[in-house]
Parts: C-alpha cells; structure tokens; sequence
C-alpha cells in the first residue's frame, strides 16, 4: 500500500520508522528537541532525540564518536554549506575509520542537510557541493528527488553500516508522491528510470530530475522520446543504467543544479566517454549552472540555473542532424 505524502514528510516518516525499528538510532541537531512538544521528543526520549550546540564541528565529531561506540546517529545540518566547517570529520575521520581498523570498526552514521535552495537565498544557501565529496572512499552520498525515494534513501541510510551524506533538495520539500507504508528501503547504487524514452537520455539529479521529466513531457509533444535516469546516489554510483540507456538512444544530456565545472555531471560525462563513446551519435552536452555564485536577484538567478527550456534546448542540439533530416 502507498500514501501520498510530502517529500519533507516522507523524510521525516523514515526517521521515526527507523528509530522505532532499531533503538540505537539517536537523532540531534541545532533545531531539533527545542520544546518538550517536539513529536519525536515525546516518542523518543531525551536520551534519543536531542538539540545541539551551534557548532558542526562539534556535532559532526560527536557523530563519529558514537558511531564507533555502538550508536547510529542521525545529524540534521540543515544545509549542506554548514558541512564546509567540519570538512575533517566528514572527509578525513569518519570515512577511513573502517578501511584503517581493517574493517573492525564501523561508522554507521547520517549527516542529513538541505541544498540547492535556490529560491532567493543567494550564495551561500542555493550550493550544490556534493562534488566535493564524491570519490572519498568510504563516504556514500545519496540525493533522493521524489517522496518515495526520500523515505526509501534514509532507511538505506540508517541501516548502512558507513558514513552517509544523505541530501535533500529543499525546492522539493513540499512536492507530494506516492509513498510505500511501512517497510520500505531503497539499496544504494541502484539508479531508477523513472521515463522510458529512445531518441535521447537525460541523466539528471535532485530538483533537476522534476525539470528534466517536464522538459521530456515538453519534447513528447513535439515527437521527441526522452529517457529520463535518476542516479539517486553519485556515491556508489550506478554507472550500468546509464550506459545501457546510452547504448539504446545513442544521446546523452547530462542536467545538474551544480555549476559545470564542480558537477556530478562533469564525472558521468567521463564514465560515458571512456566506457561507451564509439555508441553515441552526438556530443554529450551538459545543461548546469553557470560557473558563478547564485545571485539574489530572481531573473539572474533564473539565468544562471539549468531549466526545462535549457534542457530541452540541449535535446535539441545532440538531436540535430536527426531532426534536420526530417
């Protein structure tokens, strides 16, 4: 059975299910536990649920310190950029733990935050800075773009025994899906089709797999069959979809809210061309940011983000000599 549910929701249901389920599941953050009619605090408890100091470095590190004694802590960070501050414990402790004990160790922790708020909130809060984190060994990272796979994702998560980064893109929170109740986990490095198609594939992440599936609705009317993949997450990253619905189109657009030369695009793109160039037809053409800080302004924040009209200008493009014949 499955419930329409909000993405924010679906996110929020995972926790509490999870914390249910396993009792040394522990969640904190800055905002979190800050009234004792805190819902979780009336369920959990305040040895499970619990606010924090304003100080990632701090809550990141208490993190690592009791994943290895036995806990699995959930940390809400709120947004992504708070992370850079505590870029040793993310980067260099909680991932090499395992692989310098020989494995003895584990590290089953969750650092939750929120990215690409690009509704105003300019550049410090509209990032996408996963790239930074892609190819740490040890370190996974997911970016759920539906309901159902926001709650599929944190359970993953939770149950995983290493160190996630699990991202949540904040202009999604709102946006309702179907939601399988009860048990429900998303395995990691599984990327999803979520719209079959034939002439082109477009491999997009986040916020922009939304734009991505209006840009393949906007393409049908005009008799274009866009195949729209969701890797869901960059770290392990589900490189086989990819290069089967490449093989199939012979096209490849790559659309990410990242700027072009930080991207997870950027990494794709180099899978594709090493393992299956001699099967494209066209350039693979990336539709990202502009390499440039998100601006406050509406309009030139508009300019410099990736949209359905870009996309489907890029289709457009790697579909040239195909469309120019018809």
């Amino acid at each position: 059975m499955a419930r329409e549910m909000m993405y924010g929701e679906a996110i929020a249901t995972a926790i509490a299910e999870e914390m249910e389920r396993d009792s040394s599941v522990v969640f904190y953050g800055q905002n979190l536990a800050m009234t004792e009619r805190d819902p979780l605090l009336r369920r959990f408890g305040k040895k499970r649920v619990r606010i924090a100091p304003i100080s990632e470095t701090a809550e990141m590190g208490v993190a690592v310190g009791a994943a290895i004694t036995g806990l699995r802590p959930i940390v809400e960070l709120w947004m992504s950029e708070f992370m850079l501050v505590a870029f040793d414990e993310l980067i260099n402790e909680a991932p090499r733990l395992r692989y310098m004990s020989g494995g003895r160790v584990k590290v089953p922790l969750v650092f939750k935050a929120g990215y690409g708020f690009a509704a105003g909130w300019a550049g410090q809060h509209s990032n996408c800075v996963y790239h930074a984190m892609m190819g740490i060994p040890g370190l996974k990272i997911a970016l759920p773009s539906t309901a159902a796979d926001a709650k599929g994702l944190m359970a993953a998560a939770v149950r995983d025994d290493n160190p996630v980064v699990y991202l949540h893109h904040y202009m999604l929170t709102l946006d309702k899906g179907p939601v399988p109740e009860g048990e429900h986990v998303v395995p990691f490095g599984v990327a999803d089709v979520k719209r079959a198609g034939s002439d082109v594939t477009l491999v997009a992440t986040g916020w922009m797999v939304k734009k991505s599936l209006a840009a393949a609705e906007l393409l049908a009317k005009e008799g274009i069959s866009a195949e729209v993949v969701d890797p869901r997450t960059l770290t392990p990253l589900d490189v086989e979809t990819i290069l089967k619905s490449v093989e199939k189109t012979g096209r490849l657009v790559l659309v990410d809210q990242a700027t072009r030369h930080a991207s997870a695009a950027a990494i794709i793109a180099a899978e594709i061309a090493e393992h299956r160039g001699n099967a494209l037809k066209a350039p693979v053409k990336m539709v990202t940011a502009l390499d440039t800080s998100i601006p406050f302004s509406e309009p030139l924040e508009n300019y410099v983000l990736p949209n359905e009209e870009k996309i489907v200008a890029a289709v457009k493009f790697v579909l040239a000599k195909q469309l120019a014949a018809v």
